[in-house]
């Protein structure tokens, strides 16, 4: 099926994408009451990793309830059914695409299953959430984008960090003006493992803090370099690092690795007033505001004696409220769907992060390159 390309026009302030059906996109609200006790009837599919994680929130969420567990593999529907008892257990994902009673399937397969299991979904008229990346290259992205629009259903994609209530903190931060003029982002997602047999570092962990610089910048890279280097005896990338341009002196980097000894998932996003750390491991305090920086002359006078001086001040950590943010994916998704309102990570916000990955690998392969996005 070919699809026209939902890219918008580039440039330092580029306006966001709107969403797969033409609406602006929205905040993460609450859902509303359910005008009927009947449930959103889902499918599970994919038992591997994320997969028992959807189970359960789908399972304990107010308005969705796991009607059916799908996986090839049946020692993994057993492994899974003390979380789910009630919920039909198939090996077959085509009978979850036939049953008339299901609402939506949430698919937590290997990225590259990812393009054809969604289309199937939608084409049987079911609904979508997808494990992160939406797919595995920008033209797949593109046909799924385009084709939850015609059937007029929902596309939504599983970026979870997006719905916790540290990353819409530092949204809040940033758009309020809190932080002044943002300079840059600099982010670290490392860890030893898990080796993925599919994808490289990048397209495993990247998108993560990809779709959270996405979601609190609200605009689009204008080029794009990349380096990533092999170790273990695969031509999959373990170790990666990944430079964005959005023009205005605005720069982001990310460093992605299955190889350091230490876990560690820090961003930091620093601003002309005020910066901030991020470190989502802190589970007292992920968030800390700095105070600090530089301040540069800006009178021609002023240039002549001291050019910039240095900004020490306090430093203080927001209070956040405790929530599971998979948790309140699946209550936006089911909002979204009963309400008919675009999801906040909707399939054009998938596309964006996509279309970055794709990039990326073409950069490591061309020997750090630098791409025009």
């Amino acid at each position: 099926m070919s699809t026209s390309s939902t890219k918008t026009s580039r440039g330092a302030k580029a306006t966001r994408p709107q969403s797969q059906n033409g609406a602006a996109q929205p905040q993460l609200q609450s859902p509303p009451k359910p005008e009927s006790t009947r449930r959103l009837q889902v499918a599970i599919v994919g038992c591997g990793y994320w997969g028992p994680n959807l189970i359960r929130n789908f399972s304990s969420a107010p308005t969705t309830e796991v009607a059916m567990i799908c996986d090839r593999d049946p020692q993994r529907l057993e492994r899974v059914s003390g979380l789910c008892p009630q919920a039909e257990r198939v090996e077959d994902f085509r009978e979850a695409l036939a049953d008339p009673n299901i609402d939506a399937v949430a698919i937590a397969t290997p990225v590259g299953t990812h393009a054809l299991l969604a289309s199937a979904a939608l084409e049987a008229g079911k609904h979508v959430l997808i494990e992160k990346p939406l797919a595995a290259s920008t033209r797949e992205a593109e046909h799924l984008v385009a084709l939850a629009a015609k059937l007029g259903l929902t596309l939504m994609v599983d970026h979870t960090f997006i719905y916790s209530p540290a990353i819409r903190k530092i949204k809040e931060l940033v758009q309020s003006g809190e932080l002044g003029e943002i300079y840059y982002v600099d982010s670290v997602r490392i860890n030893l493992g898990l080796f993925q047999e599919d994808v490289n570092v990048i397209w495993d962990l990247a998108p993560h803090d990809l779709s959270i610089v996405d979601y609190i910048l609200d605009r689009e890279p204008r080029s794009l370099t990349a380096m990533g280097t092999c170790h273990a005896g695969r031509d999959i990338e373990d170790v990666a690092y990944l430079n964005l341009d959005y023009g205005d002196n605005l720069i982001a980097s990310f460093h992605v690795n299955w190889l350091s000894p230490v876990k560690v998932r820090n961003m930091i996003v620093a601003g002309s007033k005020k910066s901030l750390v991020y470190n989502d491991l802190n589970f007292a305090e992920p968030i800390k505001v700095y105070d600090r920086g530089i301040s540069v002359a800006e009178t021609a006078e002023a240039r002549h004696g001291v050019l910039i001086s240095y900004r020490t001040g306090d430093i203080w950590s927001p209070h956040l409220e405790q929530q599971e943010p998979l948790q309140n994916v699946v209550r936006h998704f089911a909002h979204c769907i009963a309400t008919k309102t675009t999801p906040l990570t909707d399939g054009v916000a998938g596309l964006r992060v996509v279309r970055i990955l794709e990039a990326a690998q073409r950069s490591i392969k061309a020997q750090g390159g630098r791409l025009i996005m």
